[in-house]
């Protein structure tokens, strides 16, 4: 699983990304070589530990030593290495009047020469290859936000989501029905009020006799209270 976080381009920037957001991938360790032979020994391997490890080391060397050489070391699914350069405009192969040619070494050319050190530095260049190219790695990835990014983006739809309108006249909760003792509810009703729609099977809890009248204005404790009016 690889999780993601928003970084957010600052608004005062002058490209067109100013102000959007791009997902990032937010990097939970780095593994070194000790750490990848731990995690190959505990896949049910007949090789130690050690033994991975010191295998591995001595992989690197060789993959360095091969690519210093000039050659492309090729690890199936997994990637091409190679080296590469960066490289100094020369103007011509030979200058006459400095007496310098062009040079297969890494270095900066002076101001004004024409011709000297063909190379500024040199890199490796590791392409992928086989189920780890962009096609294949799509197949296989899930991807997450991060613990921190959900609540960032909860945050937000809750910050831009209109409160509920009020509750309108006539609903359950302000009076009428089954739930409030029936009929209308007339604060100060007295008897009148209280009797055939305040009790009964209807009236229960809400209302009915003394306590359909006077201050309670119509319904019991549970529904009908004087506030509901």
């Amino acid at each position: 699983m690889i999780e993601l976080y928003l970084s957010k381009v600052t608004e005062t920037s002058e490209s067109e990304q100013a102000g959007k957001y791009y997902a990032r991938v937010s990097y939970k360790q780095t593994m070194g070589v000790q750490d990848m032979a731990q995690h190959m020994a505990e896949h049910n391997t007949a090789f130690s530990e050690g033994l991975i490890t010191g295998i591995l080391i001595d992989f690197v060397k060789c993959v360095r030593e091969m690519v210093l050489m000039g050659n492309t070391v090729k690890i199936d699914n997994l990637a091409i290495f190679k080296a590469t350069v960066e490289a100094n405009a020369l103007e011509t192969l030979y200058d006459a009047q400095q007496d310098k040619v062009a040079q297969a070494t890494i270095g900066t050319l002076p101001e004004g020469a024409k011709t000297g050190a063909a190379v500024k530095t040199i890199k490796l260049l590791a392409q992928s290859t086989g189920e780890f190219t962009r096609d294949e790695l799509k197949k296989d990835v899930k991807l997450s936000w991060t613990d921190k990014t959900k609540a960032e983006i909860a945050k937000e739809k809750n910050s831009l989501t209109p409160d509920p309108s009020p509750t309108g006249e006539g609903s359950e909760n302000q009076g009428g029905g089954s739930n409030q003792g029936g009929g209308t509810i007339t604060p100060g009703g007295g008897g009148d009020t209280g009797g055939d729609n305040g009790g009964g099977d209807n009236g229960g809890n809400s209302g009915g006799g003394d306590n359909g009248g006077g201050d309670n204005g119509g319904g019991g404790d549970d529904n009908g209270g004087s506030d509901m009016n």
